[in-house]
């Protein structure tokens, strides 16, 4: 299983630096919040000094006691680390005399950037898969930007080109493209890997794998158009100020005129009446939470009367109300295609596949 180097949610984290006068200390380092082990951080920052040359060959390493103290670490923290080092043919002990490098002439793993726009079960998803099939091959800096633009840019600007093979990225959603596509302007083409969202006016050959927003829910509900054919109406619960593409409007309301539904868009189920004959669309989970409470007290029956569709599929999904319909990309795969575009070195810029399951809500 690959071991994130780094895991950053937010504001940067900060680092406790040891200052000492042996070049050693000027790499060795604990981020005291990051998820990473700290024996791994220590391991990570070794191997990191020897490739970067501030580490030499046959240069003494500092005891584990030293160490212990000048990271306020324990020993066996340092212990662990020291083990890491030698099984990976780095480090040699030798009796009375102390730990000393044996051992520069390795390769690490690839080094990738994961940048999302936020934590989700389904962004966990991509996650999972995009680590598992990479299994062992690259060592992952992951980093959430909580859709924050300005973050968004901190970050990458604060990373060197030179120091990652990949850049992964989820791009914001409701930002203006031009100004995104300048944020990425410095990452060489063949080092971007695009997920989720394509991005207009972003020039170079670089590789995405993507969702077709409003060509997938345009084709996912004419699929269901027998379901739907026993309901009049059809709401979007599309909540003001969000995140999701505009797309998917301009795809629900294309299906809703092509095959003469009444078709509307709400901002928020906080202020909506259940209404018969009607199929509720939801993207956000809060919503969908909203919703089915004021299902579950109106005098309607789901599946029957008034129909629910789900973005997102999730197991959860399965048996909720005997079985919510959901429209989903597939998350799993879009995170094994990413790694597949990596490992090939690929450019490909590939439409991800969208899925219907229809349950009873429908």
């Amino acid at each position: 299983m690959i071991r994130p180097t780094a895991v950053h949610v937010g504001l940067f984290t900060t680092e406790k630096v040891c200052i000492k006068k042996s070049s050693i200390w000027d790499v060795v380092r604990i981020e005291e919040v990051s998820v990473i082990p700290k024996y791994m951080q220590i391991v990570n920052s070794v191997v990191k000094g020897v490739e970067q040359g501030s580490i030499q060959l046959n240069e003494r390493m500092p005891s584990i006691n030293e160490v212990s103290f000048e990271l306020d670490v324990s020993r066996d923290t340092v212990e662990k680390s020291y083990r890491e080092l030698k099984n990976m043919g780095i480090l040699e002990s030798i009796p009375s005399k102390g730990y000393f490098i044996k051992n520069i002439d390795f390769k690490r793993p690839l080094k990738v950037i994961l940048l999302f726009d936020k934590l989700s079960t389904h962004k966990k998803m991509i996650y999972d898969a995009f680590v598992s099939e990479l299994n062992d091959k690259v060592n992952i800096d992951f980093y959430v930007y909580n859709n924050d633009f300005s973050l968004f840019k901190k970050i990458i600007y604060s990373k060197k080109e030179d120091e990652y093979s990949h850049f992964v990225i989820i791009p914001p959603v409701s930002v203006d493209s031009k100004k995104v596509c300048d944020s990425l302007a410095f990452i060489p083409k063949e080092k971007l890997i695009l997920l989720d969202k394509q991005l207009e006016g972003l020039n170079g050959n670089y590789a995405a794998i993507y969702e077709n927003f409003g060509k997938d829910i345009y084709l996912s509900l004419t699929k269901m158009l027998d379901k739907l054919r026993k309901y009049d109406s059809i709401k979007l619960i599309f909540p003001s100020g969000s995140n999701y593409p505009e797309d998917i409007k301009t795809g629900f309301y294309s299906f809703c005129q092509d095959y003469v539904f009444e078709g509307s868009i709400i901002s928020s189920m906080a202020t909506e009446t259940i209404e018969p004959s009607t199929v509720y669309i939801n993207l956000t989970e809060e919503d969908l939470v909203l919703l089915i409470k004021k299902a579950l007290v109106s005098p309607y029956k789901v599946g029957k009367e008034i129909g629910i569709i789900s973005y997102n599929e999730t197991p959860l999904k399965e048996v909720i109300l005997d079985g919510l319909t959901t429209i989903s990309t597939n998350f799993e795969e879009m995170g094994r295609i990413a790694a597949k575009l990596l490992t090939n070195n690929s450019r490909q810029q590939i439409e991800n596949r969208f899925e219907v399951t229809v349950r009873n809500s429908l």
